[in-house]
């Protein structure tokens, strides 16, 4: 007997019961931090954000778990629908509220449908898709999304299932590189002349870098950071939605899998980057700067994080959504992965349609990209 329960918050729901279903270190579907977004105030209605984290259950014994969110807009996500609300909307229908599985404000790929890791995950990963496909019908919903899907998770999705995918650009030591000179090295004499250069600038403009583990950060540091990830946000006209607390938390919850690189100036702090790693790959999430320094948004954001996952053996650097300049630096493009159940039929035919040619679109954008790559040239990573 499978049954399906869900919770308006994560504190309903035994801790180490979730993390032993994530399977995984992967930082961003654990317990803690999902927990501490609606713990901290960054989940809330008010944001578009409702809870409904689900339990698949066999008998009395969990078996798998989706991370679930009632969204009652589209900010937030990084798999852009806006204009698919828009034509429901225009055709009469209530796109919001629509159901979605994926990590708020995250857009790094994971496991989203959590069903440990033994033999029988597979089958319960797509029992857990179909419970998505059950609660759309019952809820009256016009669609349910999962974003940010790991490759390994894809057959999970029946035909049902419209398939989209985007590019990243990561970094990954699959060369075997020991050092940020053995990576230089295996660049273009052009490029790699170019990363010397904006290096240089940061080292010749007085300003001193430091890599620190979010544990080791006093509160006066995590509110420097906190204060320049706003002023970005501010800056660029956007909302912030991750709370001081929230930014205070993830150095308690994770004090050695959060990271901060920090630029001073005889002290003070400038600027900082913020990151997250699992026991193979560094994320990096937010900067922000109070000073502009030519070089210095790439010395922190990328080339301090390449250097960190060489000295910590860390195979992979995810900076983050979008960015082809970050190409030139030594980020290749790979695929990122969602699926998403249109409840209409004929809608779902009509976006089939769509996806396909931006699929195509997608391949061809894809190929171009590579003709622009530091490296030998290669496909890009599936």
């Amino acid at each position: 007997m499978l049954t399906l329960h869900t919770h308006a918050s994560l504190d309903g729901v035994d801790a180490v019961e979730w993390d032993a279903l994530a399977g995984t270190d992967h930082p961003f579907v654990s317990h803690a931090f999902l927990s501490g977004l609606e713990r901290c105030g960054c989940i809330r209605d008010a944001l578009g954000w409702r809870p409904q984290h689900a339990i698949l259950h066999r008998d009395d014994a969990p078996i798998g778990a989706l991370p679930l969110y009632l969204k009652g807009n589209s900010h937030g996500e990084y798999v852009f629908d806006w204009s698919w609300a828009h034509a429901w909307q225009h055709a009469g229908g209530d796109y919001y509220p629509k159901l979605l599985c994926a990590v708020p404000y995250t857009p790094a790929s994971g496991p989203r449908l959590l069903a440990g890791g033994d033999a029988a995950a597979a089958a319960h990963e797509r029992s857990l898709a179909e419970a998505l496909l059950r609660l759309t019908h019952e809820w009256r919903l016009s669609s349910a999304h999962v974003n940010f899907l790991r490759e390994e998770q894809l057959e999970a999705f029946d035909e049902h299932w419209l398939a989209r995918f985007d590019w990243q650009f990561h970094w990954c030591n699959d060369r075997g590189w020991r050092d940020f000179a053995d990576f230089l090295d295996a660049m273009t004499h052009k490029r790699r002349k170019a990363i010397r250069h904006e290096r240089a600038q940061v080292a010749h403009s007085g300003v001193e870098c430091e890599f620190r583990d979010g544990g080791t950060l006093n509160e006066a540091e995590w509110r420097a950071m906190h204060d320049l990830y706003l002023a970005t946000f501010e800056e660029k006209g956007n909302t912030p939605t991750l709370t001081r607390a929230f930014f205070r938390h993830l150095g308690r919850a994770f004090p050695t899998r959060s990271h901060v690189a920090f630029a001073r100036r005889n002290g003070r702090i400038i600027a900082g980057a913020l990151f997250l790693s699992s026991s193979d790959t560094l994320y990096g999430r937010y900067w922000g700067a109070s000073e502009h320094v030519p070089g210095l948004h790439f010395e922190l954001c990328y080339y301090q994080g390449i250097e960190r996952c060489l000295r910590a053996g860390l195979r992979r650097f995810e900076p983050g959504a979008q960015g082809e300049h970050k190409l030139a630096r030594g980020f290749l493009p790979v695929r990122t992965h969602s699926r998403h159940y249109i409840a209409d039929a004929g809608f779902r035919t009509a976006l089939a349609a769509a996806l396909k040619r931006e699929a195509a679109a997608m391949e061809d954008h894809g190929r171009e990209l590579m003709l622009h790559a530091p490296f030998a040239q290669r496909e890009p990573r599936r």
